[in-house]
């Protein structure tokens, strides 16, 4: 019976990735399509801002094309580290943050193996990618360890409860084309929400860390999960 608990809880450590490599034109269409949702990258940057102090460092784990990071770091409050495992993202983000003018330390590397000192950071954020990690726990001891004591983790996620009805309508504010909107749609439901965690999964995750507990809080299709070292 023990070997049988373990070997779940093995499992449940690791995931085989199952979505669409995020390089080349794959990685060009996400970020045409996400520049549409800026305003919400502002406000979450907003909001990260408050709990960080002056000076602070902050990490984004899987950027992107780099959006919430560029716009923490136009509020000159703190200073901001990228970290992202797909090498056409990484080139995304450095000419984004260029354009914009700010200065974003954008790094290629792995969630599960992050190449930063022990108590680097004050807070670290990963947005609409955890989901996709292929070594969840592996990553949220990583998160551990490069914050600082007293640091916060941050990740907003899919939930996988989440109806087909609120998804259509989170695709709707996107404000894409048809043909945008129709790939987003399908992707949503036959790719990501296939990937997504519950509650009860996430909180399953959390307990084989080093964080121990976490607070959850749902928004229409996602959850914020905060975890405190």
């Amino acid at each position: 019976m023990a070997i049988n608990a373990t070997s779940s809880k093995a499992q449940k450590s690791q995931k085989g990735y199952k979505g669409m490599a995020m390089e080349g034109p794959i990685a060009t269409w996400y970020a045409r399509n996400t520049r549409s949702r800026i305003e919400e990258q502002r406000e979450l940057a907003r909001r990260i801002a408050e709990r960080v102090p002056v000076g602070g460092r902050v990490l984004e784990v899987a950027p992107g094309p780099g959006y919430l990071s560029i716009e923490l770091a136009k509020l000159g409050k703190c200073q901001v580290t990228g970290l992202d495992i797909s090498e056409t993202f990484v080139k995304i983000e450095r000419q984004n943050a260029a354009e914009a003018g700010v200065k974003v330390d954008f790094n290629q590397g792995n969630a599960a193996a992050m190449p930063f000192d022990d108590n680097s950071f004050d807070f670290a954020v990963c947005v609409a990618a955890f989901k996709n990690f292929t070594q969840p726990v592996q990553a949220l001891n990583e998160f551990y360890r490069i914050l600082k004591p007293g640091g916060t983790a941050l990740i907003v996620d899919l939930r996988r409860d989440a109806s087909i009805e609120d998804i259509n309508e989170e695709v709707k504010k996107m404000k894409l084309n048809a043909l945008n909107s129709f790939l987003t749609r399908w992707t949503f439901k036959h790719v990501l929400l296939k990937n997504a965690y519950t509650r009860g999964e996430i909180e399953a995750l959390v307990a084989q860390t080093s964080f121990k507990k976490c607070d959850i809080q749902n928004d229409l299709i996602g959850m914020e999960i905060s975890l405190e070292k």
